[in-house]
Parts: structure tokens; sequence; C-alpha cells
């Protein structure tokens, strides 16, 4: 997932790390339930074309799905469109609600070390 790789080019991107608190999290919920997390933000906070506060849905702390939102520049409709080319006039379909989920998991599956 070359994007990946982008993403950890950039300092503000890389700079976010799974802390002790949302890796036990995710040991205690399992990967399972971290990623029907995931799809239950995307589809509530970002699959929409007319959000309201775009730039602003995701906060910076207080789940690992955030801070993985944040790592892959998959928080709003604006860094999904510099960073994944994902245009921001249209709902977003399950197609790319999956890429954005797969990024996520694939994000927190790789920083759980």
């Amino acid at each position: 997932m070359d994007i990946l790789d982008k993403l950890k080019q950039s300092k503000f991107r890389s700079s976010f790390k799974l802390k002790e608190k949302d890796l036990f999290y995710i040991q205690s919920k399992g990967l399972e339930t971290i990623e029907q997390h995931a799809k239950d933000f995307i589809s509530k906070r970002l699959a929409s074309a007319n959000l309201k506060n775009d730039g602003k849905q995701t906060p910076m702390k207080g789940h690992p799905v955030f801070i993985a939102q944040h790592a892959t520049a998959t928080c709003c409709r604006s860094c999904l469109y510099k960073w994944h080319h994902i245009d921001k006039n249209h709902d977003l379909t399950n197609e790319e609600q999956q890429y954005i989920v797969t990024i996520i998991m694939t994000w927190i599956k790789n920083n759980q070390k």
C-alpha cells in the first residue's frame, strides 16, 4: 500500500502514534470491533458530501480509529481529496468507504507494536 509509505514522509501524518491506552483498548475490544467502529465513524462522519463541519469532525484523541484517521489522511473530505484523490462533491460509495476502512485498519495493525 504505497499511500501509507507516502504518508510516512509527512512530518504531520507520521507524528500520530497509538498510546498505551489505545493499544489496551484495541487488545480488549479486538480488531473486529475496532473495524466495526471504523465503518460506523466513516459512514456517519465522512460519507456525506454535505458535511457541515468538514475539517473538524474527527477528534485528535479518544479512540484509536481517530488517531489512525489523522495518520492516514482519512479524517476529512479535504484530506481525502488531497491524499487519496477522492472527490469531495459526492457521497462516498461503499467501495470508497471500504477503501478508507482498509487503510485505517492496515495502519492500526502496523502500529500496534
